[in-house]
Order: C-alpha cells, then structure tokens, then sequence
C-alpha cells in the first residue's frame, strides 16, 4: 500500500436493533491476494440493503452495507494478478456477486450461483478465507455485505471488477454494478428477451426502471411498465416504456392483458410482495415466462393457480443476478454506447454524512428510480 492512503476512513455502520447507519470512523482495509482495494466514488442505495437493515434479510450486525460501487483501484493485494484496466490509478465499477472463480458454478461460468459467495459472504459477512477485511474501532468484527461499499475505502475482489471506460460518468456508473447487472441478468439470462418480444415490468423503481431499458435493449416490441406512483410511471415512458399502468386506480392483471392481447410473453416481478408476484403471474400470455427479481422478506410466499401454470404452459424462474465476469462487460459497454442511462435512473444524489436519511426515504418510497451516495460530495457538487 502507498503512503497516500490513509489509515482510517469513514464507513456507515449498521449496528444494533435498529435499522440506523451511524457514521463511524475506522481503520482502512487492507487487500490480500486477488484482491484490490478501491477508493469509492459513489455507491447506490439499493432496497437490498433496507431489506437487511429492516432485519427482513439475516445478516449478522455490526456491518457495512453498499454493494453498488464506482471507485478508483489505489493498491492491490500482494501477488495479485489482474486484468487489463483493473490496477492502481484505474476507474472501476464493481459486481454487487463477487465470484470466488474456483467453486463449480463459477468454473462453468454461474457466477450468479457462487456457492462461496453466498455462504461466506452473505451469509457471514466475510470474504472467502472466512475473514472480513473490516474492524470496529476496538479490533472487533465487522461484517461486510459485499464489499461494504457505504464506506471512503472498500476492498473487492478482482474478479468482481470492470474497467468505466472514460465516457461513461463515474458517479451514475456505480449503478451498472446492482442495477444494471441485475437487471441484464433479468432480460437477457432468464427472461431471453428478444426484438418482437412483448413484455411487462411490475414494479419501475431502481432495478425495474433497468429492466425497462436492457429490454429497450434487447428489441421488446411492447414494454408495459406497473406501479402505484405516477412519478415512476413517467421515469419509465422516458426510458423506454411503451405503456404504463397505474395500479392505484385500475387492475393491473386486466390492464396490461388489454394492452397486450393475450398477456405478456416475459413479465418481470422486481418487488417480491406476494400479491404483485400473484399478479405478474397472471399477466402471461400462453407459453410465456415469469422472471422474479424482487427480494422479499425470508419465509415470504405467494400463491400461483397451478392449472394455468400447466394447462398454459407457464415457466416462474428466479433472477438474482447477472454473471459478473461475462454479463459486467457486457453492462458497462451499453452504457458506453448510450443504451443504458445510468444517469436518467439516478434521481438523488447525497452524502455519506447523509445515507441514513437516504433510506429512509427509500422506506418511506420517497425516492423514484435510484439515490447514490457521493462519497467526495463537496467536490462533486452533487449532494
């Protein structure tokens, strides 16, 4: 590590009961082999993270969240072997899966399936020798969501890593790491969204407003967007929605089989509440598919009418994500080209000394499409 880092940063700390992120200052990371530690630019405020601070999804406490990050790589652990543009002075944004490489999804290309990923890190909070690479100010554990990006400094692993090329905005881009990731996993993995394909998205905040343009993208013929907020509805006609429904004052089932005669051929659920994933159900057309990426709280269920499931023909498949090393890429070049707004998505820009109130405005559903936070805010005039 070089003398211009520091050796302490400021990080968001979850702690305790509540779901409160307290500004706290503790040491800096340091990166171990495979690994990079990386100046953050900005992270998102992603519903993932309130899910965990709401105590709706089990991640030991204390722990830094923020798993959406742009930053600048400033060293790199000892005997690490990195590719082109992922080194020391390189602007880089980070897959919210870091995959291990070396277990049996990631050696046939699953990243999104990383059974060291989800054991090790969120399940425990660690990286993948069962150690975080955070302390408490006292030397105690701290707990790590996968990078910990709500942090000055976070350490990721370099197979998690993608170089922005200098076109695209660092700050929006931190979004292309969960958001846009995810959202390309949703469309082009499970749901095989293709030019002609008609499709509905219920639910348009930060990952359905993605979901909009990768399938924008992809060559949807129709792209109906559903939600309860008109703000929403706007963002997603500005991003490639061809129809909205409104469903505070109508039936979005009948709606969009109006709309689209017959259901739709890919309908992605992006809330996980029972009811809209019920609903997204019956919106297929014969023969189409359900892609659900929405997370819901643990022991959540909803109930599908299992005659049409057969007798139609219906598939229901999960999407957590894209596969990091291939699908990364494959994100930050539409964004590059202009297919992908990273900027038209985010709507709020805030501080780190600010994440608190951040989501608890994203609890509150105050906050259309996505918030980041800047680390550097002063500098950046965006906070």
């Amino acid at each position: 590590m070089t003398s211009q880092i520091p050796h302490r940063m400021r990080a968001a700390v979850l702690r305790g009961e509540q779901p409160r992120l307290e500004i706290t200052e503790i040491d800096v990371p340091v990166p171990r082999a495979g690994e990079a530690l990386v100046r953050v630019i900005a992270c998102g405020v992603c519903h993932t993270d309130l899910h965990v601070m709401k105590g709706e999804v089990a991640f030991p406490r204390p722990a830094v969240l923020g798993h959406e990050i742009s930053g600048e790589i400033v060293a790199l652990g000892e005997g690490t072997a990195a590719p082109e543009g992922v080194g020391p002075g390189d602007v880089v944004v980070a897959g919210f899966i870091m995959p291990c490489t070396e277990c049996a999804a990631c050696r046939r290309g699953r990243d999104d399936l990383c059974a060291p990923f989800f054991a090790q890190n969120r399940l425990r909070g660690t990286l993948y020798d069962g150690e975080s690479r955070l302390r408490m100010p006292d030397g105690s554990f701290l707990a790590m969501y996968s990078m910990g990006g709500l942090a000055e400094y976070c350490v990721v692993p370099v197979s998690a890593l993608v170089p922005l090329p200098a076109g695209v905005d660092p700050v929006a881009g931190c979004i292309l790491g969960c958001a846009g990731l995810t959202s390309y996993g949703a469309v082009v993995r499970a749901g095989r969204v293709e030019r002609g394909t008609t499709v509905a998205v219920v639910g348009v905040g930060g990952v359905g407003s993605g979901i909009v343009q990768m399938a924008r993208a992809a060559g949807a013929d129709r792209i109906v967007a559903v939600d309860i907020a008109q703000d929403k509805l706007d963002a997603a006609r500005r991003l490639g929605a061809t129809d909205v429904v409104d469903a505070s004052s109508e039936d979005p089932v009948t709606a969009v089989r109006t709309l689209i005669d017959g259901g739709a051929d890919v309908v992605f659920e992006a809330l996980g509440r029972p009811q809209t994933f019920a609903q997204a159900a019956r919106m297929l057309a014969d023969g189409g598919r359900m892609v659900a990426v929405g997370i819901a709280p643990g022991g959540a269920t909803a109930e599908v009418e299992i005659t049409p499931l057969v007798r139609r023909g219906y598939s229901i498949t999960g999407s957590f994500g894209g596969r990091t090393r291939a699908d990364l890429p494959a994100v930050v070049e539409l964004a590059a080209q202009g297919a992908f707004d990273a900027a038209e998505v985010i709507t709020r820009h805030v501080s780190l000394a600010d994440v608190d109130g951040a989501y608890r405005a994203l609890a509150r559903g105050e906050i259309t499409g996505r918030a980041v936070v800047v680390m550097d805010a002063a500098a950046d005039g965006r906070a």
